[in-house]
């Protein structure tokens, strides 16, 4: 009896062991969803005296969160899980958020330039983003 029970323990350790060593379908979504939800972490964690901003912010990621989240599904069943990622546009994608979100801690006095950059930056997102669907 315990010969069997040892046995099945070992399955279990097995199957459990090979399942977390798969490597995830689509590990830039992964990892951007992961970023998005670190994200919003650190916006609930700030301070709430930002007129209205921070809210709206928190309110975007999560709905950014929800579209990456049914960007994976659409993609394991569109069998485009085996296609890779574009690495290079993802990058280009994470650089420019990055950005955004250096130039939003930035103080805001900057005659207007920073307010510029920014607009500028979230235009740019939004094309390397419709330059990744169209690239699929």
């Amino acid at each position: 009896m315990m010969k069997r029970i040892g046995g099945v323990l070992l399955v279990v350790f097995a199957l459990i062991t090979v399942a977390g060593a798969a490597p995830p379908d689509q590990p830039f979504m992964e990892a951007a969803r992961a970023d998005l939800q670190k994200a919003k972490s650190e916006l609930q964690m700030a301070t709430r005296d930002k007129a209205g901003h921070r809210a709206k912010a928190v309110d975007l990621v999560s709905r950014a969160i929800g579209q990456v989240n049914a960007g994976i599904q659409y993609a394991r069943r569109h069998n485009h899980a085996a296609a890779p990622d574009q690495p290079h546009m993802q990058a280009a994608l994470d650089a420019l958020q990055s950005a955004r979100n250096n130039l939003d801690k930035a103080n805001a006095d900057k005659g207007g330039h920073r307010a510029n950059a920014i607009q500028l930056v979230n235009d740019a997102i939004a094309e390397v983003r419709l330059g990744i669907q169209a690239g699929r």
